[in-house]
């Protein structure tokens, strides 16, 4: 893992939840995306080399959704940018972590991802990302 690649805040709403990250980070939100296969839509903002990555469900039976209805709003999952996602998963698979991804799957701002079990992980839900070439 070469770095925190970004933050994930699951939020009842993009409108609402954009103009607060950029009051708060005092910049602009510079890219929205909604991921299909994960029933979500993203809103990214950059300050320095951080990354925050606003999550709104798409579908009232999404991941996001059902996390928002147990937990309310807030982090969601913490991204470690890697330069392998496959030799990384694999890695992690023999250090005894649990994978919720059998394979890397296509995620937002043009990254593949697979995600680790929160159990292993101390009740984080850790992301792995690989920028897609």
């Amino acid at each position: 893992m070469r770095k925190i690649e970004h933050i994930g805040v699951a939020v009842k709403s993009l409108a609402v939840s954009i103009p607060v990250f950029e009051k708060l980070l005092n910049t602009s939100c510079y890219k929205t995306e909604s991921v299909e296969a994960e029933k979500v839509n993203t809103a990214f903002f950059k300050k320095g080399e951080s990354k925050i990555e606003l999550l709104e469900s798409s579908d009232e039976n999404g991941v996001i959704a059902k996390f928002i209805e147990k937990k309310g709003e807030g982090m969601h999952h913490i991204a470690f940018d890697v330069e392998n996602i496959e030799a990384e998963m694999k890695r992690l698979q023999e250090e005894g972590f649990v994978l919720l991804n059998e394979k890397p799957k296509l995620g937002a701002d043009n990254k593949l991802i697979c995600f680790l079990h929160p159990k292993g992980t101390n009740g984080v839900l850790v992301e792995l990302c690989q920028e897609r070439k």
